[in-house]
């Protein structure tokens, strides 16, 4: 597993639950360091381990461990360049949906090594669609329930979402969109420019 994916892992835990859960988490899962380098590849044994006793730390399923991480990943100030990475998919969350299907090629320009699924969309109705998450490691689509739950929100959409189980090879995730523009979205601009650092 990609370090950046277990340093996030790692953030999100020490910002939400405090520095003493991880350090537990850290004693549980037996990793023999306290920090896990951005840039390093890691065994996957190693990232499960780590969920696995966050999971039990805090006795919670994975699963929903898992969606609250996708969802600090957007939300959290540290990922803001996350967040502009997903809000140039579109000026609406149906077209950021669209657009999911080049996010691993964008994720790639910025951290070539970056394995992440590839994303399939599928109308399934009036309103509602199938995400499927194709070539990830189990579990990658909970974490993106919670993205897509966080981005709804971000472009003001009110959204259901349920995580549909596996189905020919990939975790698939149902999406209906009740409103478009259920509430007023967090501001986004293009550029960067005159904004704090």
């Amino acid at each position: 597993m990609h370090g950046l994916i277990n340093r996030s892992i790692q953030s999100f835990l020490r910002d939400t639950y405090g520095t003493s859960l991880w350090t537990r988490t850290v004693l549980e899962a037996r990793l023999g360091f306290d920090n896990f380098e951005a840039m390093l590849v890691y065994e996957d044994a190693i990232t499960d381990a780590v969920l696995d006793a966050a999971a039990r730390q805090l006795r919670r399923p994975r699963e929903a461990l898992l969606e609250d991480l996708g969802t600090y990943l957007v939300s959290h100030p540290h990922f803001e360049s996350l967040r502009r990475l997903l809000r140039f998919g579109g000026s609406a969350f149906v077209d950021f949906l669209h657009s999911l299907d080049e996010l691993p090629g964008r994720a790639r320009l910025a951290v070539p090594d970056l394995d992440i699924p590839r994303f399939q969309l599928r109308p399934d109705g009036a309103n509602r669609f199938r995400l499927d998450c194709h070539d990830g490691r189990p579990g990658y689509g909970h974490v993106m329930v919670g993205i897509l739950r966080a981005m709804a929100d971000d472009y003001g959409a009110l959204v259901v979402l349920e995580h549909l189980g596996g189905q020919d090879g990939a975790e698939v995730i149902g999406i209906e969109l009740l409103a478009a523009d259920y509430a007023q979205g967090r501001p986004f601009a293009l550029s960067t420019a005159g904004r704090p650092a």
